[in-house]
């Protein structure tokens, strides 16, 4: 199952400077979970500083399993704004 993970950067506790020592872990961490299988695609989020990350999994659970090994969501900097369940879309299927 496809889920959509919105996150936040805690920008009201944290500056950029402190986010930085954190970064290179960080996207090791998120090229690991892709090369597992577990992350189809990550983006920048364009709105807030933050960004939104597809899991292929079995539960929510998993996927909030696979964002706790995240060093920004350890160390709190970064906050899970949204796990979203996707079903596929019905309407390039058949007619019925």
């Amino acid at each position: 199952m496809q889920f959509l993970a919105l996150l936040t950067r805690n920008t009201e506790k944290f500056t950029d400077a402190d986010f930085a020592p954190l970064l290179p872990g960080e996207a090791e961490q998120r090229r690991t979970l892709y090369a597992e299988g577990a992350v189809r695609q990550i983006w920048n989020r364009g709105d807030i500083p933050g960004s939104g990350i597809m899991f292929e999994v079995g539960s929510d659970a998993d996927v909030r399993g696979h964002l706790a090994t995240l060093p920004l969501v350890k160390a709190g900097m970064m906050d899970i704004a949204a796990i979203v369940p996707l079903n596929p879309y019905p309407g390039f299927g058949p007619k019925r």
